[in-house]
């Protein structure tokens, strides 16, 4: 309809209205799409606390989504489909702050089977800041987070939890040349088939000051690796992954890895390599 209203910031809370509201400060709506919906590039959609349950699409703009504080600013998916899906080649300008992300499935009736919180495609390279990810699923890949096509998230503050799928990557599975950023993220109690944590393919994560714990696969508790993955850990801690804190697939392009002053739990000697790639161990590591 005709908004009298053009931002640049557009405002979200539990009791606005979708149907005739402008978005202004003093007349907001109820979702958060329609924030996004009316939004342009460089706008900010600025959500209060509360739960909104919907599964929300940036539909190819560079605009920041910031939620009041991720403890208490709630997008819940509903089982209904990715709670948050970039897959338009939204740029990284654009941000999702201060939300938990929660209650994602992703299966075939709902478009794809693929990131149950996250679905993350076509060379998009969004922030992910100050989130918390947890309880939602995959049937497929990725239970957090799936990235593919080029994309190149950045995740900062992020805690992702009590993920699951029945595929590759319960916590995140990138692959298909994507870039993955990580600081200052934990991995934790997350399950899949293979790789509980992270399973990557074809990629080159950096990540630092990343806690990878308490997962749980088949094969690749913490860090599944496979097809010419060349993952760089500095300053993280891997324990108490099941069976395996680091993983490297059997067959296929070879594999590396390369870890510096980071905790890993059997040190050098726990880290499966399968004869298929190479370990560079740094300075400063520790089995503690």
């Amino acid at each position: 309809y005709l908004n009298s209203y053009s931002g640049p910031t557009w405002y979200i809370t539990e009791s606005g209205n979708d149907t005739t509201a402008t978005g202004a400060s003093d007349d907001p709506f109820r979702s958060i799409q329609a924030g996004i919906n009316f939004s342009s590039n460089t706008d900010s959609v600025t959500v209060a606390a509360g739960t909104y349950t919907e599964n929300i699409n940036y539909n190819g703009k560079n605009i920041s989504v910031i939620g009041e504080d991720r403890e208490t600013t709630i997008i819940d998916g509903n089982q209904n489909g990715s709670v948050v899906t970039l897959e338009s080649g939204e740029d990284e300008t654009t941000l999702l702050s201060g939300f938990t992300i929660q209650n994602g499935y992703a299966h075939s009736d709902y478009g794809s089977p693929y990131g149950g919180g996250f679905y993350i495609d076509q060379e998009s390279s969004p922030k992910l800041e100050t989130l918390i990810i947890t309880n939602n699923s995959a049937d497929q890949h990725g239970g957090g987070i799936f990235c593919v096509n080029g994309a190149n998230p950045t995740l900062i503050n992020v805690t992702i939890t009590g993920n699951t799928t029945g595929g590759e990557g319960g916590g995140i599975s990138c692959g298909a040349y994507t870039g993955l950023t990580l600081r200052n993220v934990i991995v934790s109690g997350n399950y899949a088939n293979e790789g509980g944590g992270l399973h990557i393919n074809l990629t080159n994560p950096n990540l630092m000051n990343v806690t990878i714990t308490n997962n749980s696969a088949n094969v690749g508790g913490g860090i599944y690796c496979r097809n010419n993955s060349n993952p760089n850990l500095v300053n993280s801690i891997l324990w108490n992954n099941s069976p395996q804190e680091i993983y490297f697939y059997e067959s296929g392009d070879p594999t590396s890895i390369t870890i510096t002053y980071s905790d890993i739990q059997g040190g050098q000697d726990s880290i499966v390599t399968n004869d298929n790639g190479t370990v560079t161990w740094g300075v400063g590591n520790i089995d503690v």
